[in-house]
């Protein structure tokens, strides 16, 4: 497997009024990227921006989500065209779909440079997306065969339950992306220390970028916190902390980092510790009062 470089997308949450300014403001941002990036990553539910407009520009929550929902086809249609356009492997964030058993699913496509796609869903729905959303779980976590060898996604909440990582590590994901979309720093955090976590629990890469900025006029993402980073294993050959890069808090922006596999089957083989093998193989028994003599 060689090198991918990875750009990941501090995304600005703003107000375009289509599907084709959303499409516009793609292409500008994936402009950027071009000659820095293989495969450029975007937030969970950035294309949620479209909503108020969609809406005939004002909604409540339930409204947005109808809107974009009603609008997914053509919404993955213009993701599919900004890939292509730019030649690039594409993550564009997650997207809420009707799936064919009636329910709405966050479902993240993985778009190749000549379009095609395939999908990871959510497993895991934060209150918000249950409770206010309806949104219903999704498939199970799958893995995508890419030129740099297998890729997972995790999206948001799921990064912070490490057996939907570790499923994708064992079926051979060496990078992880997991596109956050969170209102505060306690949810952001939450999603960011996970995500080191599972780097260093797995001896894998695990990306993360989330929504920034505020939009008063959008009932979903009416505040939006964090800043891009990359995790990596905390042992020999990467940094004491096990951060490759990260961006500026909640400023809007590209951060590119060069992963290379290569570097994981060594710490794996030679590392301080194994984490990766030293996973236990089944789980351990349910816990039991310790005595005291």
């Amino acid at each position: 497997m060689t090198a991918l470089r990875l750009g990941l997308l501090q995304y600005p949450v703003e107000r375009p009024t289509s599907v084709e300014a959303f499409a516009r403001k793609l292409d500008t941002w994936l402009a950027e990227a071009v000659g820095r990036a293989d495969l450029a990553v975007l937030p969970e539910y950035a294309c949620v921006e479209l909503g108020t407009g969609l809406a005939g520009g004002e909604a409540d929550e339930a409204g947005e989500l109808a809107a974009i929902v009603a609008a997914a086809p053509a919404v993955l249609e213009a993701m599919r065209g900004a890939a292509r356009r730019a030649g690039l492997w594409l993550l564009p964030g997650s997207l809420p779909m009707r799936d064919r058993d009636g329910r709405v699913r966050n479902r993240a496509p993985l778009i190749a440079p000549d379009g095609s796609l395939a999908f990871q869903d959510k497993c895991v729905m934060t209150r918000f997306e249950a409770e206010r959303w309806m949104v219903a779980p999704g498939a199970p976590p799958a893995v995508f065969d890419t030129p740099w060898g297998r890729i997972g996604v995790s999206i948001c909440y799921d990064v912070e339950f490490p057996a939907h990582a570790r499923t994708q590590v064992e079926a051979g994901a060496w990078l992880i992306l997991a596109p956050s979309c969170t209102d505060s720093m306690h949810g952001f955090n939450r999603v960011r220390f996970s995500a080191a976590a599972r780097a260093l629990e797995n001896q894998c890469f695990v990306a993360v970028t989330p929504t920034v900025g505020t939009a008063p006029w959008s009932a979903a993402l009416d505040v939006n916190r964090g800043f891009a980073a990359v995790f990596g294993p905390v042992d020999r050959g990467f940094p004491e902390d096990g951060v490759l890069a990260r961006g500026a808090l909640d400023q809007a922006g590209w951060v590119f980092a060069t992963l290379d596999p290569a570097r994981l089957e060594a710490v794996r083989r030679d590392g301080g510790v194994r984490n990766h093998a030293d996973w236990p193989s089944a789980p351990f028994p349910p816990a039991s009062p310790a005595r005291f003599a």
